[in-house]
Formats: C-alpha cells, structure tokens, sequence
C-alpha cells in the first residue's frame, strides 16, 4: 500500500489507517484459523500438514475442513485459495509495480518505465515486465523456494527503511514529521533486532534459497550505480 502512496487521495489519513486497520484484520483472521486448525485436528496431524518436510500431505487447511465437509471439504478449500491467491496477486501488482516506476520518475531507472498509459494512468510496461519476471521466477522453482527468496530479501529491506527512522531523525531534526513513530526509540529498535534474526535465521536453514535471494538483489546493484553516476554527470553539465 505505501508503494502506491502518491496516487491516493489524502494519503497522510489513509495511508496509515488502511494499514493499521489491515493488520488488526489480518491479525485476528490468523488467529482464528490457527485456533480452528487446533480445534478440528490433533498436533500431531497440525503438525505433518504439507510443508517443505511433508511435501506429500495434504495442507492444513484442507484437514481441517475435511473434518466436518468430507471429501468435498478439499475441493472447496482449492477454489478458496484460488480466490485468496487472485486478490493477494491483484494488491501485489498494484504494489510492486510502482517500484521500477518510482525509480524510473528518480532517474534511477530506464525513462520508459516511469511512464503511464494516457486513459487508465497505469505504469504499463512496469506491469507487463514484472508478470514477464514473475513467470520466469515460476517455472524455475517451487513456490517455498520463490517465497523463501522473496521473504529474506524483503525483511532486509524491512529492517533498512525503519532504520532510516532514526538516520532522517538525526539528519534532519527540525523536519516536520505530521506522523510520530510510536514507542520510539524502543518498537523500531526491537523491529530492527526481529528483522534482523529472521534475516540471519534464513541464511542458516535456507542457505540455497537465501543466497539465490542476495544474488538477484545484487544483480541491480550495477544498474543503480550507473543511473546514480548518469544522472550525476546530467547535473554537472547543466
């Protein structure tokens, strides 16, 4: 949602209650479930539900729900998780789109990309490469792969932008900030140290997965090098 910011209306009101609303949401469906696996199966069929150890099983989900609706109960989770999948994947390109976009409007990216389409005001081609990139990503590896990939590099990222909290706090001090970080110094500093255990944890269990995750992170890095050093030489000349 923060990625998209600049094409909301009245972000600094919407912004953060679509966020905190959202994650009480997110919170108390999780909860729910967790408690209704636990109520329909014992821990031990909870517990060898599929995963990447149990890639034979069936999901959890689909366990539970056989309990009371049968064999058709597997079924009717499948179209639920379809369903579930096509609205993630909708707020995941609306989202993620807007990163090369938002870097192409900085410079630090190729001009095209920055651009949108005259009537729908959508950065198009950011669009049509990212699900070019994603079905690449798909048919090279299964999806606890992808999302042991994703996840490591994403929570780097996480801790780095809320330790920027404090770099701007002691860059700029007189900046006004219309929103307060609650709890600070101690919620971003105990944020930061979670990050940084999943971080260090992924790299220790899921070495393969975690150093394919830092090796494609670092495949941009030449490329913001060069924009940086473009977009430095196009200063001084003017």
């Amino acid at each position: 949602m923060p990625m998209a910011a600049g094409e909301v209306r009245g972000p600094g009101r919407n912004i953060p209650r679509a966020l905190i609303l959202a994650m009480i949401a997110i919170i108390a469906i999780y909860c729910s479930l967790n408690v209704a696996y636990f109520y329909a199966l014992p821990f031990e069929q909870v517990a060898t539900s599929n995963s990447t150890s149990f890639r034979d099983a069936l999901p959890v989900d689909a366990r539970a729900s056989q309990t009371f609706l049968g064999d058709y109960g597997s079924r009717i989770i499948a179209v639920v998780s379809m369903v579930s999948a096509l609205g993630a994947l909708n707020g995941s390109i609306l989202s993620k789109a807007r990163v090369p976009f938002a870097m192409a409007r900085d410079g630090l990216f190729f001009r095209p990309f920055g651009l949108v389409h005259a009537t729908t005001r959508v950065p198009v081609l950011c669009i049509l490469v990212q699900g070019f990139w994603a079905s690449i990503l798909a048919l090279s590896g299964t999806v606890d792969q992808l999302t042991d990939c994703l996840v490591f590099v994403s929570w780097i990222f996480y801790a780095l932008v809320t330790s920027s909290v404090f770099v701007l706090r002691y860059k700029f001090p007189e900046m006004d900030r219309p929103h307060r970080t609650w709890g600070y110094p101690f919620v971003p500093i105990i944020f930061i140290l979670v990050a940084t255990w999943l971080v260090i944890n992924t790299l220790y269990t899921k070495r393969v997965e975690s150093i394919a995750g830092l090796v494609m992170m670092a495949s941009g890095f030449p490329l913001y090098l060069y924009f940086r050093r473009y977009n430095k030489n196009k200063c001084q000349k003017q």
